[in-house]
């Protein structure tokens, strides 16, 4: 019989080590870090906490904590369950917390339930507004055209009649689901089912407009999968985008979106479209060639949801928290792409006003 004995003795040094490396091996959390200054969000956050009035029970978690815990699961879109699971298991995101292996860890109940508050009270719109506010004080937002697209947001797909989805589609709830209390809550009567290329998809659709110089998002609007590109438009452009080029594809085109950029002033570069009558002309495939130039910078921010952030896709039910969902995503990007533009081209903002 072997004399070895194991020992469970940890060096004091054996997290550091290892936190030292995964550093050099890149972590996009401890950069995050060390260019976001969070209590810049605090005074909106907060707003989380009052909203609940609670006063019984245990003190609630600090709610820039919170806060970064929903940057967390949207940056590698966790479930609330995962969530709590990797906290506890993975050194990265305990550094980027703050949290010590003593830490009480959130649990999955109490992460569901301040994003629940915060996304029925809007929160997560000022906090993406706060933060854009900031990116265009210093520029970074630099009013120097603007690009429209939209991605979709894949739901969890509804098992109902045709019967049923017919009385969806109509904007009516099927009444034998009064009779089902715990069903009812379950479905999911916003959503929608669409395609494209010869794809199908259910879920909604993320519309962002985007602002050309950094591509950092500045507006967005969340509506069901079915619905035409085009019908965001009027949501997405605002007077600060007047006399500024708007770069979109094909689906952007029509009279009423033309009219939509006249009200707008803003520099038509939309992607002309042929039609069965009347193909576009050699010159006309020429400008859109030119136009895509630009244009495809846009695909490079849903590149980055769908690859470094994990697709896009929720586990909820309804367009209030789709919208809540989509809200918390875009910010998310915003955040990560501000870390980049710091690290690959220097430019950062001198201060974050903490309000």
């Amino acid at each position: 019989m072997s004399n070895y004995k194991r020992t469970n003795t940890t060096s004091l040094f054996s997290e550091d080590y290892r936190l030292e490396k995964l550093s050099k091996q890149g972590d996009p959390l401890e950069r995050l870090n060390k260019v976001v200054d969070w209590e810049y969000f605090r005074d909106t956050i907060e707003k989380v906490h009052k909203k609940k009035m609670v006063n019984a029970g245990p003190k609630p978690y600090d709610p820039v904590l919170m806060f970064k815990i929903l940057i967390l699961q949207r940056y590698y879109n966790l479930s609330d369950f995962q969530l709590e699971y990797q906290i506890l298991d993975r050194l990265t995101f305990c550094r980027f917390l703050g949290l010590s292996l003593n830490d009480k860890v959130p649990d999955e109940k109490t992460i569901w339930a301040f994003r629940d508050t915060l996304i029925s009270n809007d929160i997560e719109k000022e906090l993406f507004i706060k933060f854009t506010d900031l990116l265009e004080k210093y520029g970074l937002i630099a009013q120097e055209g603007k690009i429209i697209d939209a991605s979709f947001v894949e739901a969890p797909k509804q098992r109902n009649s045709r019967e049923n989805n017919q009385q969806i589609k109509e904007g009516k709830i099927p009444q034998q689901w009064d009779d089902q209390p715990h069903k009812k809550p379950q479905k999911d009567v916003d959503a929608r089912w669409t395609k494209k290329n010869n794809q199908s998809y259910y879920g909604y659709k993320n519309h962002a407009k985007v602002d050309n110089a950094h591509k950092f998002i500045d507006t967005y609007t969340t509506k069901d999968a079915s619905s035409h590109d085009s019908q965001a438009l009027d949501t997405l452009l605002t007077e600060k985008d007047k006399d500024q080029n708007l770069w979109a594809d094909s689906a952007y085109t029509g009279e009423e979106q033309e009219k939509t950029i006249k009200k707008y002033k803003v520099n038509n570069r939309v992607h002309e479209k042929g039609y069965k009558n009347k193909p576009l002309t050699e010159t006309q495939k020429q400008s859109n060639k030119d136009k895509s130039k630009t244009r495809a910078r846009v695909e490079h921010v849903f590149g980055f949801m769908e690859q470094s952030m994990n697709r896009l896709y929720i586990r909820s039910i309804g367009i209030k928290r789709a919208a809540g969902f989509v809200g918390l995503v875009n910010l998310t990007y915003n955040l990560f792409r501000y870390e980049q533009v710091v690290r690959l081209h220097g430019i950062t903002m001198p201060t974050w006003e903490v309000q």
